[in-house]
């Protein structure tokens, strides 16, 4: 039976879900493995997406946990490179490597990317690879052009696209401010083995744990299955789902995250969050936290960059970015309208508790 709420509820539980709340406790790699997948094509911003989630950790946990292999970094839907636990890397592959790669056909085609350059791309990878070694970004591209494929014109990445699609490579360990390439079996190891029904309900069901309430629709555009897997996925997770309305539109909440949060007031206070965020490219539709009017000076001029954003109450209410040269991390507010004394004072704490991660 569905449950009838409203908009501030769902943001709510939706704060509750995305573990956005000072008071529980989490490791990084607990708050990665939660989620699901979390979007890290900024690095910076995506260490702070991971560290707002897990009150106590600092950067150097969250490189830790990467330099460890305990979170993985990769592209496992939409081309866009996501954190992910290791051990959820295998099946998510299965489910959405084949419609990616099918998406990427045209550009391939008009990059020169043909299958015989993808295969020597293969071998080059592996040769290079194996036995436990690492190569940064410019070495990979080093050891393309060593093997005649030139990696200019974005080559290089749909290449490295590609070889992440095979489940081949990932990024691994951290160089300085970035990572190198490794071999997902030498780096993860064995992967949990899911297939066909039993994967599509993990992924449903583990969505709608880190991401609920949301649509199937905002399911089925996060993972790009398509809307008869997305449904497929739904009723194999059964009661694990809850229902609930908002005046025509029907949401689902993972059950145990439901009956978890009745008592709490997640979503209550102020807090800066990253670029490229979760709390709003996690769904197709973002008009609940984030009002149609606002969403221009979250994308300015539309050019696909996501800026750091302010939430209070679950409301986007501003913007955010770092003071230049500030040594202590500082951070300054773009508020879209006068901001109110209790969110100027929760900015204020939200503000010392990034410094501290940044500098941790």
């Amino acid at each position: 039976m569905a449950h009838s709420v409203t908009a501030r509820e769902i943001l709510r539980l939706r704060s509750w879900t995305q573990r956005i709340d000072p008071t529980r406790a989490a490791t990084p790699a607990g708050t990665v493995r939660h989620l699901l997948a979390v979007q890290a094509q900024d690095f910076a911003q995506a260490l702070w997406a991971v560290g707002v989630r897990s009150p106590g950790s600092g950067r150097s946990n969250v490189l830790a946990a990467l330099d460890a292999g305990e979170i993985v970094r990769t592209l496992p839907m939409r081309g866009t490179l996501h954190f992910v636990a290791p051990g959820d890397l295998g099946w998510m592959l299965s489910l959405t490597s084949a419609r990616s790669l099918q998406g990427a056909t045209t550009r391939f085609r008009n990059l020169g990317l043909d299958q015989a350059t993808l295969d020597r791309a293969e071998l080059a990878a592996r040769a290079a690879l194996t036995g436990g070694r690492s190569l940064s970004r410019d070495e990979f591209m080093t050891v393309l052009a060593e093997n005649g494929i030139a990696p200019d014109g974005q080559r290089g990445y749909h290449i490295i696209f590609y070889l992440s699609q095979l489940r081949l490579i990932c990024w691994g360990p951290t160089r300085g401010t970035q990572q190198a390439l490794v071999l997902v079996d030498e780096w993860i190891g064995r992967p949990r083995a899911l297939a066909g029904d039993e994967a599509l309900r993990e992924f449903a069901l583990r969505y709608f744990e880190g991401h609920g309430p949301a649509t199937v629709r905002d399911f089925a555009w996060w993972s790009k299955l398509t809307l008869a897997d997305a449904r497929a996925g739904v009723a194999a997770a059964g009661d694990a789902l809850t229902e609930l309305t908002l005046g025509e539109t029907s949401y689902l909440i993972a059950t145990s995250e439901m009956d978890a949060a009745a008592t709490s007031r997640a979503g209550a206070g102020v807090h800066v969050l990253p670029g490229f965020d979760e709390y709003l490219l996690g769904y197709q539709d973002r008009a609940l936290p984030l009002a149609a009017e606002h969403s221009p000076r979250i994308v300015p001029g539309n050019n696909g960059i996501f800026l750091p954003t302010i939430v209070g109450k679950g409301r986007v209410v501003g913007t955010w970015r770092r003071i230049p040269r500030s040594k202590q991390a500082g951070i300054e507010p773009d508020y879209f309208g006068e901001a109110s004394e209790t969110e100027r004072s929760g900015f204020a704490r939200a503000a010392t508790a990034y410094a501290k991660f940044v500098l941790g």
